[in-house]
C-alpha cells in the first residue's frame, strides 16, 4: 500500500500473541491497532526526506525505549502495535505496563531496520509518554489517600478518541474507572435536575426509564444530598463541597447503602483531607486531562 511517498501499512497488522496480551488488559485489539494507524498516518503523508537521505534501505539497528525519569508505565502494548505496523517484529518488553520504575530504565528493546524504527519512534513515544504520565500522575493521587477507605476515579474528561487508553493508564496508576460512555450508568447531573425539575423527580425519572440501572446523582447542597438519600440511589457526588460540609455528608449518609464520591475543588495537596472524611470515592478529572507526560526517549 502506499500512502503519500512512502510505503504504509493501511491495515491493522498485530501478532496473535499480542492480541492476546491487549485482551487480557481489557484493551480492544482492533480499537487500538486503528488508533495506531491514525497516529502514524499523521508522519506518513510525505516521504521521510532525512532518514531516505542519510540511512541505506538494509541497514539495521538495535534500539531501546528509555526512561529519563521515575514514573509508572503504561503504553509499552501499544508501543508492539505501532512497531509491528511499521514491520518491526524483533522487541522484548522489558517492563510490565503498571511497574513503577527509575530514571533511566530501560522499558523496551527492538531491533529492525534503521529506517522502520525512525518511523516508529515518534508515535510510539508519544502513546507512551502520554499514558505513562497518566498513570504516573495517577499514582501519586493512589498514594496521597492510602491511608484512607477512598479510591481514586477517573471521568469523562478524556482525549477524544483516546478515551479507552487513558482509562486504561489510570487502571495502571491504580485508579478505579468511572463508567465509559454516557450508557455505562446513570449520572444525573445539575442539568438533568434541572429540566427534571428536583432530585427526587429525576431519579424517579430513571428509575422508570432503566429499572436496574446504576444511578448517582449530583448534589450541591445537603438538602439535595437528604433527598437523594430518601430516594435510595446507589452513589451520591458531591459537588464543590468543601472539607466541612463533605464531613456533614458522611454523617448525613451514615447507615445507608449509599456511597459518596467527591469531585471539583480536589488538589493533590487536598486530597488526603477529602479522604480521611470517609468518602468512598474521589473523582479527577485531571487524571486524564491535565497529567503531564512522562519523559521517555529512544536511544540507538
Amino acid at each position: 500500500m502506499v500512502l503519500g511517498a512512502q510505503r504504509f501499512r493501511r491495515f491493522v497488522v498485530i501478532s496473535q500473541s499480542l492480541s492476546k496480551l491487549l485482551g487480557d488488559q481489557g484493551l480492544n485489539p482492533d480499537a487500538i491497532g486503528q488508533k495506531v494507524i491514525e497516529a502514524l498516518a499523521e508522519d506518513s503523508f510525505t516521504d521521510d526526506l532525512t532518514s531516505r537521505a542519510t540511512i541505506t534501505e538494509s541497514q539495521v539497528s538495535r534500539a531501546s525505549f528509555v526512561t529519563r525519569k521515575s514514573g509508572v508505565i503504561a503504553g509499552s502494548l501499544v508501543v508492539a502495535v505501532v512497531l509491528e505496523q511499521c514491520g518491526i517484529n524483533e522487541y522484548e518488553l522489558l517492563i510490565k505496563d503498571g511497574q513503577k520504575v527509575s530514571a533511566r530504565t530501560e522499558i523496551i528493546r527492538i531491533k529492525g531496520e534503521t529506517r522502520s524504527i525512525l518511523k516508529a519512534e515518534r508515535t510510539a513515544l508519544n502513546f507512551l509518554s502520554h499514558l505513562s504520565g497518566i498513570a504516573t500522575l495517577t499514582n501519586l493521587w493512589v498514594k496521597e489517600v492510602s491511608s484512607s477507605k477512598a479510591s481514586i476515579r477517573d471521568t469523562r474528561k478524556t482525549t477524544p478518541g483516546l478515551r479507552e487508553l487513558e482509562k486504561y493508564a489510570v487502571r495502571m496508576g491504580g485508579g478505579l474507572n468511572h463508567r465509559m460512555g454516557l450508557g455505562g450508568q446513570a449520572l444525573i447531573k445539575d442539568n438533568h435536575i434541572a429540566a427534571a425539575g428536583s432530585v427526587s423527580e429525576a431519579i424517579n425519572r430513571v428509575k422508570k426509564a432503566a429499572p436496574g440501572a446504576l444511578i448517582e446523582v449530583e448534589v450541591d447542597t445537603l438538602e439535595q444530598l437528604k433527598e437523594a438519600l430518601e430516594s435510595n440511589v446507589e452513589i451520591v457526588l458531591l459537588d464543590n463541597m468543601s472539607i466541612e460540609q463533605t464531613r456533614a455528608a458522611v454523617e448525613l449518609a451514615k447507615g445507608s447503602k449509599t456511597k459518596l464520591e467527591s469531585s471539583g475543588s480536589l488538589k493533590l495537596e487536598n486530597a488526603a483531607a477529602y479522604a480521611a472524611t470517609g468518602v468512598d470515592y474521589l473523582a479527577v478529572g485531571a487524571l486524564t486531562h491535565s497529567a503531564p507526560v512522562l519523559d521517555i526517549g529512544l536511544d540507538f
